[in-house]
This record gives structure tokens, sequence and C-alpha cells, in this order.
């Protein structure tokens, strides 16, 4: 509820506003780091591959995305990481982009960037350098014929890249708050005609949202007919997903313009226009996820040789599936996860470190699981579970020990969750 309005033209929030928004916001994350784990933990178990694990080798290096494979599927991972590609990764986008302007104006360009250097940049670094290639040992291993570290580590200095695994998002995330924080320190009242441009729209979430669709539509759809939706492209430890960067870029700055007007009004607020249908976004999720699968089935196995019309209409249905898939868990998360539980706290508290570290539990779980008997929702539920358990575990009592220690004025702990 506003309470009232500044003379500078800025409301003056209730406390109890402030509060259920962000309890929401933050349950939102928790979810979302959940979603991640389970994504990663079934990506062994999907019936769309081949039977056969990808060769360590192999010119394509499929093992990036697909570490390890195993014999026992489920299509039923299939639709489930089909629907979590279309939308996981823009709102994790966005929702760093929704708490950038307060930061910016609390902490200056200057101050703001050396710490998404130390709370991205400087992270990135040991993910690639130490996580990466532990995670990727036990893919070498499952179809190495000398599995030994040393071999492991000439194969991977022999490799035309260094991959990252899911660290790819960090590197991606820092050059976007770079771009802000130069925005902010360069041209400082950039976002104010954008505000009044938009000012209508954030009250009315189709407005908004088509909007967004509308521009991610030309973000997405060029890139995707020109260089298919699936293909990577990569530097050294920095892998982009060719089709996707302009498009990552909207939802980042589509969220910076709702953070600057204000979490507790507008689009977002928790008695706002968006929370009370979140069924019916829910119900367009669905919808237009299921037309974008069907869509993009016809243009499998292989985009370039499929019908330009397929491709087309596979590529305009990507931006509304991701759009819909965004807002419905906005809103679920704003009108039925408004109150504080201990444990989605303690999980929302420590989701950065658990994005940082969980890769390596997940792929050498299911690298231990290969030779079992077990079903392929067994097995990515024991994967799940217990990549989950141990880092979290490796998360709070990491950042129970960087409580003890001292940290540099202004550049605070790593372990913080990036806001």
């Amino acid at each position: 509820m506003l309470t009232g309005k500044k003379p500078d033209g800025c409301y003056v929030v209730s406390r109890s506003v402030v509060s259920r928004i962000n309890v929401a916001l933050s349950n939102l994350r928790a979810v979302v780091i959940l979603i991640v784990v389970a994504f990663h933990a079934a990506l062994a178990y999907l019936a769309s591959q081949p039977a056969d694990p990808f060769p360590f080798d192999d010119a394509a290096h499929r093992w990036v995305a697909f570490p390890i494979m195993d014999r026992e599927r489920w299509f039923g991972f299939d639709l489930f990481c089909a629907w979590q590609d279309v939308s996981l990764m823009s709102l994790m986008f966005f929702l760093a982009g929704l708490f950038t302007p307060a930061s910016l104006s609390r902490k200056g360009s200057l101050t703001y960037l050396s710490d998404r250097w130390w709370r991205i940049g400087l992270p990135f670094l040991f993910a690639i350098a130490i996580l990466s290639p532990i995670a990727y040992f036990a893919s070498y291993r499952a179809t190495a014929t000398n599995p030994t570290a040393a071999a492991f580590w000439q194969h991977w200095r022999e490799l035309p890249m260094w991959p990252a695994g899911p660290a790819w998002f960090l590197w991606q995330l820092f050059v976007l708050s770079a771009l802000a924080a130069g925005l902010h320190a360069l041209a400082p009242r950039w976002i104010e005609p954008v505000q009044r441009l938009t000012s209508t729209a954030v009250n009315r979430p189709l407005a908004f949202i088509a909007g967004l669709i509308a521009l991610s539509t030309l973000a997405y759809v060029p890139l995707a007919i020109l260089f298919t939706p699936w293909d990577w492209a990569s530097l050294g430890p920095f892998a982009i997903q060719v089709s996707r960067p302009l498009h990552y870029l909207v939802y980042f700055f589509a969220a910076f313009v709702l953070g600057s007007y204000g979490t507790e009004r507008g689009l977002l607020a928790p008695d706002g226009p968006l929370a009370p249908y979140w069924l019916r976004w829910l119900a367009a999720a669905v919808v237009s996820a299921a037309i974008w699968g069907g869509l993009t089935s016809l243009t499998l196995p292989d985009w370039n040789a499929s019908p330009f019309l397929y491709r087309l209409a596979a590529a305009f249905a990507f931006p509304v599936a991701c759009a819909t898939g965004v807002f419905s868990l906005l809103a679920i998360c704003l009108r039925l996860m408004r109150t504080r539980y201990r444990l989605l706290d303690s999980l929302a508290k420590h989701a950065y470190n658990i994005y940082l570290v969980h890769y390596i539990f997940v792929v050498w779980l299911q690298y231990s699981l290969l030779g079992f008997g077990l079903s392929a929702i067994a097995k990515a539920g024991i994967v799940f579970v217990c990549a989950l358990a141990i880092s979290w575990a490796i998360s709070a009592r990491f950042a129970a020990l960087a409580t003890r220690r001292p940290t540099f004025p202004g550049k605070g702990a790593i372990a913080d969750q990036p806001r």
C-alpha cells in the first residue's frame, strides 16, 4: 500500500508491503535454484539423446552440454528440460536486472562495478579454473580408454575452447552489469525518458509483456534463423549461445526499467495487476510452450534442412513461450509465496554459491550411478537430492566461515548472492 508521496515524486511505501515483495522475490530465488539443479540432474536421462555417450574427442563436443549419458531414459525429462530451456535463463537475467537500479543508486557506478567483479567476475575465474575441469573429468572418464587425471588434463588442454559449464551465465551477467554501470556513469538520467514511455505499461501486464515480446522477437528471431537456436560459439572460456545474447540483454534491461520504477508498485506489486491472474499466466505458459515445442519438433533433427516456414514459426514462438513462462512464475510467487519459510530463506541466501558448485556433484553423481539398475526417475531424483544437499551444505559452511573473517571495505563477501 502506498502511504504518501515525497516532494521529489518518489512514493513512500509501507514496510509491510516492501516486506511482502521482498519475501516473494526471495522465495522466487529459492525456486529458481531448485529448478537449476533439477534441470542439470535430468540431462543425463533425456530420451531424445543418442543411446551412447558423446566421445570426449568428438569434434562437436556435445558432452559440454550433456556430460553424462545414462542408458536409462524418460521422455518426461525431455519435456521438463525443454520448458525450462525456454525461460529459465531469461528469468535469471531478469531477476538480476530487477535489482540493479537500486544497487547503482546506492553504491554509484565504480563501487557497483567493483562489487560485481568480486561477486561475479572472480567466482567466474574460480569456476573455469577449478570447478569446471573437476566436473568434466567425470565426462571424460565415461568414454576414455585411459581414464587417468594426467590423460584427462592432456586432452583438456588440447580442446579448442575451455568449457565453463553453467558459469557461462556469470561472464554475460558481468558484461550486462558493466553496461548498466557505464550508462549510469555517463548518462545518469538516461532512464527517465524510458520511464515516461513505459509509465503506463508497467501497470498493465499485457501491454508491458507485449512490448517485451516484440523487442525479444527483434533480438532473437534474426539470429535464430541465421545461426540456429542451438549453436554455441566459444572463445576460450567465454561461451555464448549465438541466438540469445540480445534476447538476454532485452530481459535484463526490461527488468531494469521495472526496478527503477519501483518493485513495490506497478507490475510486481503483491496486489498489482499480475499476481491475481497467476492461473491464467500459468495456462498461457503451458499452451505457448506446447506450441513452441510442436513447431520446434518440425525442425528436428536438422534445423537447416527443415522448411524455412517451419524454422520461422518456431523462432517466432520462442519469445512468446519465454515471456509467458517468466511471468507465470513471477505471478505465482507474488501471489502464493509471500510467506517466509526458514528453508526457503536459507536456500535463497545460499542460491548463488549453490549455483557455483552444484554442477560438480550433479555430474559425478550421474557418473557414479551409470552401473546401477535403477529407473531414470530414481536416478535423477537421487542426483537432484544429493547434489542439492551437498552444495547447500558447502555453501552454508562457506558463508559461516566468511562471516568470521574480515572483508575488504566495499567489496563484500563472495558468498553473498548478487542483487
